[in-house]
């Protein structure tokens, strides 16, 4: 059952991996400057094949611009809500893994998913990459190069109200030695 959210602190006692959740309705209230300066540290701090760090990110505050991206995204509801969202890119560029940079980004996602539950802000990871329309419509909107590749959209938020953790441990997914 979801609970209102009282304060905009980190949450004490709540184990940030098992407790996030995805979070879709924000308050009005802003995600100030310092607060997606720490989500991107914990974006860069994701390990990457053979440290080539392929990631790049947009922050997104633009009303107009966050408006536009439900229009072909059909997952991208709660954007024109959020006080802030961050576009994860992929720029596989001079890597030696040139292969490897979606692992990279992803890494860097659920690093960002992370640190916001420990802050006490909602997110949501929205899927762009490898669906080539919303690559294509995500690279108009924000003129992005055609050597780097839309991966993520990931809203910001503080919560309207508070998910409870979801136990989704299945012991049946699990093999021991051998399948």
């Amino acid at each position: 059952m979801d609970q209102p959210v009282s304060s905009h602190a980190p949450l004490p006692g709540r184990d940030p991996v098992l407790s996030r959740r995805s979070i879709r309705r924000y308050t009005d209230a802003p995600v100030d400057d310092a607060l997606v300066e720490r989500l991107l540290r914990a974006a860069m701090a994701a390990p990457s094949a053979g440290n080539q760090q392929p990631w790049r990110f947009i922050v997104i505050r633009e009303r107009a611009t966050l408006a536009q991206i439900p229009e072909w995204h059909p997952y991208a509801k709660m954007l024109p809500s959020a006080p802030v969202a961050v576009v994860v890119l992929g720029d596989p560029g001079d890597a030696k893994w040139k292969t490897l940079w979606p692992q990279d980004c992803a890494a860097c996602v659920q690093n960002m998913l992370i640190e916001a539950e420990l802050l006490g802000l909602g997110a949501v990871w929205l899927g762009v990459h490898p669906l080539p329309e919303r690559e294509a419509a995500l690279r108009e909107l924000l003129a992005i190069p055609e050597h780097v590749v839309p991966f993520a959209i990931v809203p910001f938020g503080w919560p309207q109200a508070r998910k409870e953790p979801s136990d989704r441990y299945d012991e049946e997914r699990v093999h021991h030695e051998r399948w």
